[in-house]
């Protein structure tokens, strides 16, 4: 027997065919950036199936914050990199020349 409700991927893909006026009227710039966030929610689909939950778009939303505090997570230990390096080298350059010859 066939299933008789829509799966989460089908309701995801719907919701994403009602914004694609919204999406068309966006500037080029960000026509990539929107349809990154429906990469996102499609990323977590199969948690979002189980949710099950009455309103498709919740899950999405939150499956596109996951995402997103995941770069964040990223860009700040990147940052914190960087940070070590740039701290390291200007103490380096700050120690004193080595007295002996």
């Amino acid at each position: 027997m066939g299933r008789t409700n829509p799966t989460y991927r089908d309701a995801l893909r719907v919701i994403e065919e009602r914004w694609a006026e919204f999406r068309r009227a966006l500037r080029r710039r960000d026509q990539p950036r929107f349809d990154r966030l429906f990469e996102y929610a499609r990323e977590h689909a199969d948690a979002s199936g189980l949710l099950n939950h009455q309103n498709p778009l919740l899950p999405a939303l939150l499956s596109i914050d996951l995402e997103q505090e995941a770069r964040l997570d990223d860009h700040e230990e990147r940052l914190e990199e960087l940070e070590a390096a740039v701290t390291t080298s200007d103490d380096q350059e700050a120690a004193p020349p080595d007295a002996n010859p």
